[in-house]
């Protein structure tokens, strides 16, 4: 047995090699059965399992509520934009202390300084929302993912092979050909195992086909399943770690704003963490789509799939 056989009985239930075992073909009676059977069925052992490995990706769910993803990181823009540094300013001199309009700015700042740590919050929810999802589903995905290159392989050497066999066929036939010269029964065999050759052309087609369908579809599936990573990693170590510079510079400042003071530290960090903030938060937005964009991708690729490998079953 194989590498690449070995490989896919370790991923299968003794249940399910049971099964392969009495499926597996007969040996024919005569090489011309033989030969009409290996025209008829090469590879359907390999093609009915990618089938079966189709359907689960098929049934499994999205990258999780990447809708409300977007939604809190946009609020979370949207809140960073609100906050109003030109209402540090009013709460200085004189006049700002006599009339108590300082302190009312202050209070203001360190209103919507409060907003922004909502809506923070909010991002941190739905981040382990999708952490949750993505760590449900990757264990499955990845032995799907592994069973499925296997069975592909699978199928690539049977197209390999029975190349190599046609060549050799063909190359058999001219000389059987020219030897029979003119023996009736002889030229009729030639020409009924011609007739099986291009049978197996017409199956290696379809099975050429199918390899390359699976192989986009898998292709696909790999590429989603590294987007919804990178965006988790991206909420819960990069933009969480913004959040945490941004409070840390950010809360002296508001909390001298609220007390209807000056602040105490220069306004150059908390903005230039603001700054990032903001910035990473519209990355992420984009991450967002570019994962619901992968997400369509390889729902297409999948259900094409389906066609190619019912026409090689």
């Amino acid at each position: 047995m194989s590498d690449d056989a070995d490989r896919t009985a370790s991923l299968m239930t003794p249940a399910k090699l049971a099964q392969l075992a009495q499926s597996k073909p007969k040996p024919a009676a005569t090489p011309a059965a033989w030969l009409d059977k290996m025209a008829s069925d090469a590879g359907a052992v390999h093609v009915a399992r990618l089938m079966e490995l189709r359907a689960q990706f098929e049934a499994q769910p999205g990258g999780g509520d990447l809708q409300g993803c977007t939604d809190s990181l946009a609020e979370a823009g949207t809140a960073l934009d609100r906050l109003d540094f030109s209402l540090l300013g009013q709460n200085k001199g004189l006049f700002a202390r006599m009339t108590g309009k300082g302190k009312t700015a202050g209070a203001e700042f360190a209103r919507q300084y409060e907003q922004v740590l909502e809506a923070a919050e909010r991002v941190s929810v739905q981040a382990k929302k999708l952490a949750t999802h993505q760590q449900a589903q990757a264990a499955a995905a990845d032995r799907a993912l592994v069973e499925f290159e296997v069975e592909t392989n699978g199928l690539e050497k049977i197209i390999d092979q029975g190349a190599r066999w046609l060549q050799d066929m063909r190359g058999q036939l001219k000389t059987r050909q020219a030897e029979a010269g003119g023996d009736e029964e002889k030229l009729q065999q030639v020409k009924e195992d011609a007739a099986r050759c291009e049978l197996l052309v017409a199956r290696l087609k379809l099975l050429r086909a199918a390899s390359s369908a699976a192989q986009q579809a898998r292709q696909a599936v790999q590429a989603t399943a590294a987007r919804r990573l990178a965006l988790v990693q991206s909420l819960q170590q990069r933009i969480a770690g913004d959040v945490k510079e941004w409070q840390a510079r950010m809360s002296p400042v508001a909390a001298a704003a609220g007390e209807g003071s000056s602040p105490a530290p220069a306004l150059e960090g908390p903005q230039e963490a603001q700054r990032v903030l903001k910035q990473h938060l519209g990355e992420a937005i984009a991450d967002c789509g570019q994962l619901r964009e992968a997400e369509k991708s390889q729902a297409e690729g999948v259900a094409a799939l389906a066609e190619h490998l019912r026409a090689a079953m």
